[in-house]
């Protein structure tokens, strides 16, 4: 199968995910990671959202003067990616996947040239078999560091690139009813709604309300959703073959 035949997903994954819902960046986790996409990479085209700047900055720097307002976030941001990338680049490295980093800010979809700047960016990416790794650009904007995590970003990117399945990682099966079963299916989005409290994990900051926020902007894009236990091993091999439980949210 060509590269330009194989369906095309994006899978965003947030700190929580990447920290194992620890305090650290996991080199476990990674690992983890990197050894699903090889194998995932056979049968699909493959972009990844991530975020964990601001963890990874604090994993590596002690800043004695630091706050915990919008400015002091986005300096963390500052010092983090580097790091982050860095982890991201060993861990691909040992598989042999190269990669490539993205980093993006809302206002760069309301132009339409630096729209087509990045569909043509990722694609040329993606044609030449490097991992495109995606990231707001968190020094510039403070909608990623105050509301999502990187949920919305990841909705927007996939629209653009017209996916076949935008994947988000947290640290649930999927949304739970009041039975703390999880919904496998769901159509309509506000009716699903009424099941989802404003918890969010430790580390990020999105929460499942900012995932069904993401979902929507996919399914008006007619992109199916899935949000999976992303804490589990091999839990993207797992969820393409139906071996664990999680919520699909259709395409319109």
């Amino acid at each position: 199968m060509d590269k330009s035949d194989k369906p095309k997903i994006l899978i965003k994954l947030g700190t929580a995910t990447l920290t194992k819902g620890g305090d650290k960046i996991s080199r476990a986790k990674l690992e983890d990671l990197a050894n699903q996409v090889i194998q995932i990479q056979q049968y699909y085209e493959v972009i990844l959202v991530c975020s964990g700047a601001i963890a990874a900055a604090k994993q590596f720097i002690k800043l004695e003067k630091i706050g915990n307002d919008l400015k002091e976030k986005q300096a963390l941001a500052a010092i983090g990616q580097p790091f982050l990338m860095r982890l991201l680049y060993e861990s691909f490295r040992d598989f042999e996947i190269p990669v490539g980093q993205c980093l993006l800010s809302y206002h760069d979809f309301k132009n339409e040239q630096s729209k087509t700047n990045i569909y043509n960016t990722i694609s040329v990416l993606l044609t030449n078999g490097i991992l495109p790794i995606i990231n707001e650009n968190d020094t510039t904007a403070t909608e990623e560091i105050k509301f999502g995590d990187n949920d919305k970003l990841s909705a927007m990117v996939a629209s653009l690139l017209k996916v076949d399945r935008l994947i988000l990682a947290s640290n649930t099966f999927g949304i739970y009813d009041d039975n703390k079963q999880t919904i496998e299916v769901i159509d309509s989005i506000t009716d699903v709604r009424k099941y989802i409290t404003d918890e969010k994990s430790s580390q990020g900051t999105g929460g499942m309300h900012s995932k069904l926020d993401a979902a929507q902007i996919a399914q008006t894009a007619g992109i199916e959703t899935w949000i999976i236990n992303g804490h589990e091993d091999n839990f993207l091999l797992k969820a393409l073959a139906g071996q664990v439980t999680f919520t699909s949210i259709r395409k319109i």
